[in-house]
């Protein structure tokens, strides 16, 4: 392996917005984080599920027309 290629590593202390710190290393001597495991919604299980748009009433509501027909249908021809 050459020398001097690879990037010295350090002990880091990274700090969250959230107030949070731990340890790690880094080729950088600091690091400053937005979102941690700690505060992450992910991670906290807090996590919502957007529906953007409507999505997910739209598909339920046009696949609930072909549904509600295919009942008809069916009832017509056992009722026939």
């Amino acid at each position: 392996m050459k020398e001097k290629m690879h990037p010295e590593l350090h002990n880091v202390k990274v700090h969250c917005a959230c107030g949070n710190e731990f340890m790690t290393r880094s080729t950088k001597k600091e690091l400053r984080v937005e979102i941690c495991s700690n505060c992450h919604p992910y991670f906290t299980g807090k996590q919502r599920l957007m529906d953007t748009e409507g999505r997910v009433e739209k598909f339920n509501k046009k696949y609930a027309k072909k549904e509600a027909a295919v009942v008809e249908v069916a009832s017509a021809t056992n009722e026939a």
